[in-house]
């Protein structure tokens, strides 16, 4: 299997984040498209199950900002899901290249089917969202879906996806390293202010008050599993990166894959790139690519260290 995954490029691997969703509406088949017409290294997901236990690709844990529906994601089925707008709000049209209305709301295993049909290495990782009424039953079906597809759990290999699994919950994280390699675990890590608390859940402030206290309780307990090396990608955000730089540079030092998000400045990518960040997860995969081309590296910073990563089996 070709670059960029069997050796080490002199840039880091760009992922999209939710697709390319500064142009169109996040995690729709469009922004999948695109993030792969922009030349993406591979794309990130977030996945929620419906009440009739397909995993759909939905970012908050109930309907409203990016759709026309109401309510919790797990109390809708599939189909319940596939009637809805989800991408009026982004307001953009979406050409026909890049899938019809009915085809924009996605599942996982239609995510992977679109991965596969591109023909190259593509890295996909998928987030689960927590808290989730179905607790590790969440993880359990990504598990069961991607070992019906072929997935190797050690390799990370689905024919030419490179697939890794990752959470903000500990639990979750820990729950996953009972059946997946290291290498293919990520805890993310944030630094977390009430206004991205409510953005990412979709509730009010008081809601958000308490989740927000509850994500503090979570965060601590996560940093010891990348400093113990017990997964081998770390997932903070950039917040953390700027707040942090000692904390994130022992990290790579002590053997972690850095996936920083959601990186999409100028300047914040030249952050990553002084700190040697091995991969970028970013809204603008397009733009981030031609920021950490070889040539725009910052003047005496230190070129991203990219370790070798074992092909398909």
């Amino acid at each position: 299997m070709a670059a960029p995954f069997e050796s080490p490029p002199a840039r880091p691997l760009v992922y999209a984040h939710r697709g390319s969703s500064r142009r169109y509406p996040e995690l729709t088949r469009a922004a999948f498209v695109q993030a792969l017409a922009d030349g993406a290294d591979g794309v990130e997901c977030d996945v929620h199950l419906t009440s009739d236990g397909h995993l759909v690709l939905h970012h908050d844990a109930r309907l409203g900002r990016t759709s026309n529906g109401s309510g919790p994601v797990a109390q809708h089925t599939l189909a319940q899901l596939r009637r809805l707008d989800v991408t009026s709000w982004k307001g953009v049209r979406i050409p026909p290249s890049h899938g019809a209305a009915h085809e924009q709301l996605m599942t996982l295993d239609e995510l992977l089917d679109l991965l596969l049909a591109a023909d190259r290495p593509v890295g996909l990782a998928v987030e689960t969202k927590h808290p989730s009424p179905y607790g590790q039953g969440l993880e359990e079906a990504v598990l069961a879906l991607l070992m019906r597809r072929g997935w190797n759990p050690e390799t990370g290999w689905l024919g030419t996806v490179l697939v890794s699994v990752m959470s903000f919950h500990p639990d979750a994280v820990r729950h996953l390293l009972d059946y997946v390699s290291p290498r293919h675990v990520c805890q993310l890590v944030s630094g977390t202010s009430l206004s991205t608390v409510r953005a990412g859940l979709g509730v009010g402030a008081v809601t958000a008050a308490l989740c927000r206290a509850g994500v503090r309780l979570v965060v601590p307990p996560a940093v010891p599993l990348i400093s113990r090396g017990e997964v081998e990608i770390a997932g903070p955000g950039i917040r953390y990166v700027r707040e942090n730089p000692w904390q994130v540079e022992q990290w790579r030092r002590n053997g972690s894959v850095l996936r920083v998000w959601t990186v999409d400045t100028f300047a914040d990518t030249h952050v990553c790139l002084a700190l040697g960040v091995q991969q970028i997860t970013t809204n603008v995969p397009a733009l981030v690519r031609r920021w950490t081309a070889p040539d725009r590296a910052p003047a005496g910073g230190n070129q991203p260290r990219i370790p070798q990563v074992v092909g398909a089996a």
